[in-house]
């Protein structure tokens, strides 16, 4: 691999000013290889900038894939110097290799793209306070809003019906139908799960046909590990990892917030009676995220927030045991049965949910009265 990062940093601008010392990985997504790669200038202060290797198996248009993240980037900047902010700080910022592409490419490497390394700032897998969960919603709200005028028809839908829970469902079926890995009778308990809960598949994909939601620039993946922390003050910097950056609902991101966010337990816990849904959790994201996005959402999106939180969770419970049954081809795991303890894990929060389902509903309306 040094070869390779080598290779690949020497057809970036950097060796004009600064000395390369090293780099080491980041292990923290499921997709993608990240590295951070470290440069010595003339007067011995280190700069830092996040190397990662795209993915293609999942991103199999990377052209398209850097054009959305280039949009989206170009314009938060704009947004953000416009507010007298730190754009190194508060946006993601697309290194150009030397010939001015958004990322390198060479058939033995592969696909290789270069940001601006936050510094002096931390990701967090799990809430240590309510407040901190609070300013992640104001993360992800403030990142809404400020797209709320993004000419969303440039965008490109580089994962068709990444959201799509109804065709998430069809995969599903599918992946039982085939039983690729010849595992679906270690998993019958979770598939009759998926089955009984169907008719949940449909409601937004059917809500957003009838124009009855709008189409909004989403992240589409915004889990808490998605928002840079400030190690000296703890308030959310930045929203990271873009690629899933498309056309979409808001209520994608709020609830998938809140299923990875507001579950007690940990993505791949085995023991399923430490998962459930804090509702005081619940309670501090709403608030944050209303504060931010609130004065753009439409009555309608925000009254559909807690089912939001119940289907991104069922959704990506389904993605997992999808995965599990067609053989650990998209997701990275760790060891055979990882995406089934992860299945299980997103089953058990969707039931504590349904059982919670009338509480989130008044957290919501109170905090809907709150911002009116």
């Amino acid at each position: 691999m040094e070869q390779a990062i080598k290779t690949i940093i020497s057809n970036y601008p950097f060796n004009e000013n600064y000395d390369y010392i090293g780099h080491y990985a980041i292990d923290s997504g499921h997709i993608n290889d990240t590295f951070v790669v470290e440069f010595e200038d003339k007067l011995g202060e280190i700069h830092s900038y996040l190397l990662q290797k795209i993915n293609t198996n999942v991103f199999k248009n990377p052209v398209q894939l850097m054009e959305n993240i280039l949009g989206v980037t170009d314009f938060l900047c704009k947004k953000i110097a416009q507010q007298d902010g730190d754009t190194n700080r508060e946006c993601l910022n697309v290194i150009r290799t030397k010939n001015g592409e958004p990322f390198f490419y060479c058939e033995k490497y592969g696909h290789w793209r270069c940001y601006n390394y936050i510094s002096n700032s931390y990701a967090i897998d799990f809430i240590s306070a309510p407040e901190v969960f609070m300013n992640a919603a104001k993360a992800f709200g403030k990142f809404q809003n400020m797209l709320a005028d993004f000419p969303i028809e440039t965008l490109y839908d580089t994962i068709p019906n990444f959201h799509n829970t109804l065709s998430r469902y069809n995969d599903f079926i599918k992946a039982v139908e085939l039983n690729l890995s010849g595992r679906l009778d270690t998993c019958l308990p979770e598939v009759e799960f998926a089955k009984a809960r169907k008719d949940d598949a449909g409601v937004l994909v059917n809500l957003l046909e009838k124009g009855r939601l709008p189409l909004r620039v989403t992240h589409n993946d915004t889990k808490l590990n998605n928002v840079m922390f400030d190690k000296a003050t703890h308030e959310s910097i930045c929203v990271v990892d873009l690629d899933t950056v498309m056309p979409g609902l808001s209520l994608y991101d709020f609830g998938d917030s809140i299923r990875f966010g507001a579950n007690t337990a940990a993505e791949d816990e085995k023991d399923l009676s430490k998962v459930s849904l804090d509702l005081k959790l619940f309670e501090f994201y709403v608030r944050g995220y209303l504060s931010e996005a609130g004065s753009s959402l439409t009555e309608r999106e925000i009254n559909y927030l807690p089912f939001s939180a119940k289907l991104m969770t069922y959704e990506c419970g389904m993605r997992f045991l999808t995965d599990y049954l067609n053989g650990d081809t998209y997701f990275r795991v760790h060891y055979p049965e990882h995406n089934l303890i992860r299945c299980r894990t997103q089953f058990a929060l969707v039931a504590d949910i349904e059982e919670k389902f009338d509480e989130m509903k008044a957290i919501v309306a109170a905090e809907k009265a709150r911002i009116k």
